[in-house]
């Protein structure tokens, strides 16, 4: 059955998330996958049971591949991105709730405004109703 709300958005934007950091890193895919998940397992984001290769996160780049997407590929994905200086911005709504989704996942806010208030200047405009989204999801026990 397919989903729908929130939670269907953030996970059919994840491969859009995932593509935007294979382009703007802009290296191997095999070394940008090692990152990925090095950065998962330092940042403490998530605990990649294998390192993904280049193919895999190729495959994790399509539109289709969404559900198949680990979270903290996702979520390490975002937080590499808003910390680039090229300061890229999803582009489409589904990609918004992805980074907003992996936004409340990667920290802790006391509140929606606090979460709002913390995101990077080029994100405020972008993000702000994705934030509010996901913060309503996340008090329905969602974003567990």
């Amino acid at each position: 059955m397919p989903q729908s709300g929130f939670y269907a958005k953030a996970r059919r934007g994840m491969p859009a998330v995932i593509e935007q950091w294979r382009r703007l890193g802009q290296g191997d895919p095999d070394r940008l996958a090692l990152i990925l998940a090095e950065t998962a397992r330092v940042a403490r984001l998530g605990e990649p049971d294998t390192t993904p290769d280049g193919n895999t996160l190729a495959a994790w780049s399509h539109s289709e591949a969404g559900d198949d997407i680990p979270l903290w590929a996702a979520r390490t994905a975002t937080f590499l991105l808003v910390q680039m200086p090229a300061r890229p911005i999803p582009k489409s709504d589904d990609e918004a709730c992805a980074w907003a989704y992996c936004w409340l996942r990667n920290r802790d806010f006391a509140s929606v405004d606090e979460a709002r208030a913390a995101l990077p200047e080029h994100l405020q405009e972008k993000l702000t109703h994705a934030v509010g989204a996901a913060w309503a999801d996340r008090q329905g026990l969602r974003l567990v």
